[in-house]
């Protein structure tokens, strides 16, 4: 998604970041780090970062508006959870593209909590060899089991 602010001067020690669903820009600022979950590990992006593009897995996204010597600063970052989706990093710049992204403490664990014990109930009741269902219900049951981490995780 492109913006029409500048990206940030390697020298500064901060770089663009936007995170982007198609609803909205979830997050657009300066940053001095952001830890990404990638779909091969998480992978952290500071200032003048090499060139990548790598596809994201379901899971937190932390980003500090400082870094000093490339180490998260004392201060809480800020957290989203994200769904998915692509990253793109280079030129001062990184670029998340979700399907999803929630901050982490705008969700409700207990809620969450009972979306997951309705699914696991959900694939209990499949019936015969529906397996398209039951992947369908397996990857919703990952989907939550991830959101509910994320929430556990925060709190510590």
């Amino acid at each position: 998604m492109a913006s029409e602010e500048t990206a940030a001067a390697p020298e500064s020690g901060r770089f663009r970041f936007e995170l982007a669903t198609p609803e909205a820009l979830a997050a657009s600022g300066d940053y001095g780090l952001v830890i990404v979950p990638g779909s091969e590990g998480d992978f952290g992006v500071l200032a003048g970062h090499a060139a990548l593009i790598s596809s994201l897995r379901p899971g937190v996204v932390r980003a500090w508006r400082e870094a000093a010597g490339g180490l998260p600063p004392d201060e809480a970052p800020e957290v989203w959870f994200v769904t998915g989706g692509f990253a793109e990093a280079g030129e001062g710049r990184l670029t998340l593209l979700v399907q999803e992204a929630e901050p982490v403490g705008e969700m409700d664990a207990a809620e969450i909590g009972q979306l997951l014990r309705n699914a696991r109930e959900d694939l209990e009741d499949v019936k015969g060899d529906d397996e398209a269902a039951r992947d369908e219900i397996r990857a919703k049951i990952a989907l939550l089991e991830a959101r509910l981490a994320a929430c556990s995780e925060q709190k510590n």
